[in-house]
């Protein structure tokens, strides 16, 4: 019998076999939350949608941070990635 170490995210109850990838969600939730707590507090929004948001902006904040470094149209690309897998997976 084999013993596999897990880590379970607070925040979400998400289980991680590794360490550093469990460190890293855990981070990309308090980015979303804070990015919630932002909206919440500079615009009259829905908690769900201001949720939303926040963790779509914190999930992509590798794109956004290009994006403010001179390439704009990387934006434009946040989401195509997941619906083109999902095409090409319906097709297969």
């Amino acid at each position: 019998m084999s013993i596999t170490p897990m880590w379970r995210v607070d925040r979400d109850g998400s289980m991680f076999t590794d360490k550093k990838a469990a460190e890293e969600h855990d981070r990309m939730l308090e980015l979303a939350a804070n990015l919630t707590t932002l909206l919440e507090n500079h615009f009259t929004i829905d908690e769900q949608l201001a949720e939303e948001i926040g963790l779509l902006l914190s999930r992509n904040k590798d794109v956004l941070s290009k994006a403010f470094k001179g390439k704009p149209d990387l934006v434009l690309k946040i989401g195509k990635d997941s619906e083109e897998k999902t095409a090409e997976s319906e097709v297969a």
